[in-house]
């Protein structure tokens, strides 16, 4: 074996911590893989002789790479287009991904609501126990700073979880019911969980798709169209709010971003641009 293969397979070997990492940080599987392939043509591209400690190094590296991410989102909406719902995470990946531990969906909403330099010294000490020296270094900060953010975000963190989680999980059962009822063609259950005012949008398609309002009215144009689609639904977070991702073969053709208001739905808007979709759809085929 080589330098080059056996630095490779170091580099394998870290993988899933690096995955780990990058998840939590970023919320998004897909953009965890890309973080950590980003990471590894940084290690292809240095030189490794000097590289005392790799895991410390890929650690740091992937960190920085992650922070620059998230410092890309805040740059403004334009990143991603005024039709594209950015899907934080769907209730799959911990399982595929295998990043369970300790994460959960309430804790990366939370997540959601740091500044990048708080997210990543949050992250990266309070989950991965890096010393605040190292995180200090990826922000450009001194230790003491990063001991700051970290404990900023902690409090944060520590404030708004409860609440969170039973935001999420209220808001969780008006979904499945909507999902449950549109799989069954059911239009009384359907119209149930509706409001009576709910407006259903469309965007991202090549024709574009008039306004539906009212319950009845809504509840018949998603048992027309939808309900074939509803089976391939899993809930997800869209654009920071409950939603439903729908894939098939491993691709996403659609995304639903659900306004919930009084435990019916109000608002419903569908984005179905594959191409806008794709890179922000952690979701994978079941083997």
């Amino acid at each position: 074996m080589n330098e080059r293969e056996h630095l490779a397979e170091q580099f394998e070997e870290a993988r899933p911590h690096l995955l780990a990492v990058a998840y939590r940080i970023l919320g998004s599987a897909a953009e965890a893989e890309d973080a950590v392939q980003e990471t590894w043509l940084r290690l292809a591209g240095s030189n490794d002789e000097a590289i005392r400690n790799l895991g410390g190094w890929l650690t740091t590296v992937v960190g920085r790479v992650c922070l620059d991410r998230l410092r890309a989102r805040r740059a403004g909406p334009e990143l991603l287009g005024e039709d594209v719902a950015e899907i934080v995470i769907d209730d799959s990946v911990e399982a595929e991904v295998e990043l369970a531990e300790g994460v959960g969906l309430a804790l990366l909403v939370v997540l959601e609501t740091l500044t990048p330099a708080e997210r990543l010294a949050f992250v990266l000490h309070d989950m991965f126990t890096v010393p605040f020296e190292d995180i200090g270094e990826i922000l450009g900060r001194s230790p003491a700073a990063a001991r700051q953010l970290a404990s900023r975000a902690r409090r944060r963190v520590r404030g708004k979880s409860p609440t969170v989680e039973a935001d999420l999980a209220k808001q969780r059962e008006v979904v499945d019911a909507f999902l449950a009822a549109s799989r069954e063609g059911d239009f009384e259950r359907l119209i149930a969980v509706l409001d009576p005012d709910v407006v259903f949008r469309v965007h991202g398609t090549p024709d574009e798709q008039p306004v539906v309002s009212g319950a009845a009215a809504v509840a018949r144009r998603v048992l027309a169209r939808g309900s074939r689609l509803a089976p391939f639904g899993r809930f997800a977070i869209v654009d920071g709010g409950p939603g439903v991702v729908v894939s098939r073969g491993g691709r996403a053709i659609a995304a639903v971003r659900f306004g919930v208001d009084a435990g019916r739905v109000s608002t419903i808007d569908v984005f179905a641009d594959p191409e806008r979709l794709r890179g922000f759809v952690p979701v994978r085929p079941k083997g």
